[in-house]
């Protein structure tokens, strides 16, 4: 069990924890000399079931809770220190606050300095004390009354801690493994030492992390979790972690980075959030306003835009993206707080929602419907709200990495969805049932009125099925759909184009007879398409008047441009295409190889796997040409269209 201290400055904090522990928290020189605690100070003791509670001692001085709240983050139990001869004041109420917004999720009230005062007013302060915990989910705390120079009060409330320690049962370890630094320094023989409370996962020694804003791998040398020599690290401990590799040291790792390990997102300047301002604001919270961003370990500048209305009410809670001035990590769940320009007054907190806002419409009804989506907490029931949004589809990769799943859980919680799933070169998408067959009426209705404006084409290429909508559709998805439809006969691919079953065009009359002179001469050709001058004189046509006539011959999926002076039927470049995937070696395939195996010029080999590269059949790497997808993916299954001779 972690517990932190909170409450104002010489209230008997550290000297609490040296009580219950025995050990002295203010570990700098400057501290022990002006009698106050400046950084986070860290105890341990041990639990007669074996278990460890670990202190977190959190200053209580106003300019330095920025400390508190770095220490706040990830702890079981808070103790609100207050002392019976001031009572609460200014940073009580603040800590108070800053607990509210990290939702830290018990609290004890410890009244000290009893020794000083009469028992009437120990009372009076506990009362008082209660009524600030009333109104938050903290109410109820039991309050405890000690004197650290005396003991008195001390074995009861040790004994309260062990309570909660026994009912503070670890967790299950879910996702990938994160760990704010909130303390970084080179211990002589080892090297650097990072510590922290870890968020999520685990880590075991001898494995490999990064720091995530210095961008360092790393090697995880030795682990202390709760202060005692362990081999793993894990979700709720605190632990001090031994970090070796190249580039690593104190002045590159700092306090505010993260050690993560596994897919977690990367840092973020823009961060959609869930912010709640508090009650005790005197005005609105206004749009952009600047504030400091409190988030894991890392104090940063920034400014706070107002998503859903201009300003945000005293004690009301709205979407927001904070536009930060230097990158975070984060996830979503996580908590923060933010406070004034100055750094002097805490406004508010809230949690993380999203870390891939759009680079556009932040604040649009469809954006603000995918945010109200992810704040749901449980992960399949946010899955399917969120592909209900997502009409173009939902990044599935996005998904587990915005909400910390590693791959095993993420499975879990695709497994049990009806979504219909497309892998893109960016990534796996999804899609729910409705909005899979409303792509799929949408590509139909769009395939018709491009047959309406062009009655005397064959259709669009696969790609540019959608590109009339203004939506943004993935081309593995453009081709899953047209795969479907085109299994059902609701529609033709015919070379690279396509229409609907219905729609059959016709060459004009002008152009049959030219037509029953080319298709010979290139189904004669075979491999080696000849180029337009080669047919111009092999039919006796004038060269340019046949280019103009192969330019409509390939609008009506008759012909494919290869390259500017070369066609070729649809059936041929299959061919050519299925020649090129016997000749490929591990997935890629050779000019050389191409050439021998087809019984064409290099030249000619040449510029048809250029041709591959164009249409997304391959794609250049090297001297060498990879296979992207099936031949049958770019040509369909159709051979070459057919033509009656009559209009």
């Amino acid at each position: 069990m972690i517990v932190v201290t909170a409450g104002h400055v010489d209230h008997g904090k550290t000297a609490l924890v040296r009580a219950l522990t025995g050990i002295d928290t203010d570990r700098l020189p400057e501290e022990r000399r002006r009698g106050m605690t400046i950084d986070l100070g860290f105890a341990y003791i041990g639990t007669e079931t074996g278990g460890r509670i670990g202190f977190v001692d959190v200053p209580g001085h106003e300019r330095l809770v920025h400390n508190m709240i770095c220490g706040v983050g990830g702890v079981d139990l808070a103790l609100v220190v207050v002392a019976a001869d001031d009572g609460a004041m200014p940073q009580t109420h603040e800590h108070l606050a800053i607990l509210d917004l990290l939702a830290v999720p018990r609290a004890a009230v410890v009244v000290t300095k009893t020794d000083r005062v009469a028992a009437s007013r120990v009372a009076e302060v506990g009362a008082e004390l209660a009524g600030l915990l009333a109104p938050t989910p903290l109410a109820g705390a039991p309050v405890f009354a000690v004197s650290a120079p005396t003991g008195n009060g001390i074995a009861a409330l040790r004994a309260h801690l062990e309570r909660m320690a026994q009912q503070t049962l670890p967790g299950a370890t879910r996702g990938h493994f994160r760990m704010p630094v909130d303390r970084s320094f080179t211990v002589s023989g080892a090297g650097l030492v990072v510590t922290g409370t870890v968020l999520s996962g685990a880590v075991a020694a001898g494995g490999t992390v990064r720091a995530m804003l210095a961008g360092l791998p790393a090697r995880v040398r030795t682990i202390h979790a709760q202060s005692a020599p362990a081999g793993r690290g894990e979700e709720g401990q605190r632990c001090a972690i031994n970090l070796a590799g190249e580039g690593v040291a104190a002045g590159r790792i700092a306090r505010g980075d993260w050690i993560v390990a596994g897919a977690v997102p990367p840092p973020a300047r823009k961060l959609d959030a869930r912010l709640r301002i508090l009650a005790s604001e005197t005005r609105g919270f206004a749009h952009w306003t600047p504030v400091h961003l409190h988030l894991g370990a890392a104090d940063v500048t920034g400014r706070v835009a107002v998503l859903d209305g201009g300003a945000i009410a005293a004690g009301a809670s709205a979407l927001v993206q904070l536009v930060l001035d230097r990158p975070v990590g984060a996830v979503r769940g996580d908590r923060f707080v933010i406070r004034d320009q100055a750094a002097r007054r805490t406004l508010g907190g809230g949690r993380v929602i999203d870390l891939f806002p759009p680079a556009r419409g932040r604040a649009r009804p469809e954006r603000l419907a995918h945010l109200a989506a992810m704040e749901i907490e449980d992960d399949a029931a946010a899955l399917a709200a969120l592909l209900e949004t997502a009409p173009a589809g939902l990044d599935l990769g996005r998904f587990a990495a915005n909400r910390n799943l590693i791959a095993a859980e993420a499975a879990g919680v695709f497994a049990g969805s009806t979504m219909r799933r497309v892998a893109t070169a960016a990534g796996t998408v999804g899609f729910s049932p409705r909005c899979w067959e409303a792509l799929r009426r949408r590509a139909l209705a769009l395939l018709a009125a491009w047959h309406a404006g062009a009655p005397d084409r064959l259709g669009p290429s696969q790609d540019r099925v959608f590109a009339a909508s203004g939506m943004r559709v993935a081309s593995e998805v453009c081709e899953a759909i047209v795969a479907e439809l085109a299994a059902e006969g609701r529609v033709v691919r015919q070379g690279m184009r396509l229409r609907l079953r219905e729609h059959q065009p016709a060459l004009v009359p002008a152009h049959r007879a030219l037509w029953r002179e080319v298709l010979p001469r290139l189904e004669a050709g075979g491999h080696r398409p000849p180029t337009v001058p080669e047919l111009a004189a092999a039919i006796g046509h004038d060269a340019r008047k046949l280019e103009a006539f192969l330019t409509h011959a390939g609008r009506l999926g008759l012909v494919v441009r290869v390259s500017e002076k070369r066609c070729a039927l649809p059936a041929t470049l299959r061919r050519l295409g299925e020649i090129a995937e016997a000749a490929a070696i591990d997935g890629r395939v050779t000019a050389a190889a191409f050439r021998d195996r087809a019984g064409i010029g290099r030249n000619l080999a040449v510029e048809l796997l250029e041709y591959f590269d164009r249409v997304r059949f391959t794609r250049r790497i090297g001297d060498a040409h990879e296979i992207l997808r099936p031949i049958g993916a770019v040509f369909g299954d159709a051979g070459d269209p057919e033509y009656s001779d009559t209009a």
